[in-house]
């Protein structure tokens, strides 16, 4: 069964904000490159979207959220089956203190 992936608003900020970032501080090749593959990782949880394991810092949410991993990148998103859905939450810089996973958007 293949699902559909959409985004929020939030994680489509947050994938403008890091292409900007390397695109100001690196090259505008690198940006491209770091983009492309956060794309293609999400592109992948159309056919399997339970690959991502379980976000213990968000479990107090009503939602469970999973994630996958690129690089210095959490891809936190949510599984909706009933409507065949995969929806992108956020793109999360691990680098950063994991208590701001917990942020509002």
């Amino acid at each position: 069964m293949k699902l559909k992936v959409i985004w929020s608003e939030f994680a489509e900020k947050q994938l403008d904000e890091i292409f900007q970032y390397y695109f100001e501080n690196i090259s505008e090749l690198t940006a491209r490159n770091i983009a492309k593959n956060i794309l293609i990782q999400t592109e992948k949880l159309s056919q399997s979207p339970l690959i991502g394991q379980e976000e213990d810092l968000l479990r107090a949410r009503k939602l469970d959220y999973r994630y996958i991993i690129y690089t210095n990148y959490k891809i936190i998103y949510t599984v909706d089956l009933p409507n065949k859905l995969v929806k992108i939450s956020d793109i999360f810089d691990t680098r950063q203190n994991p208590i701001k996973i917990k942020r509002i958007k």
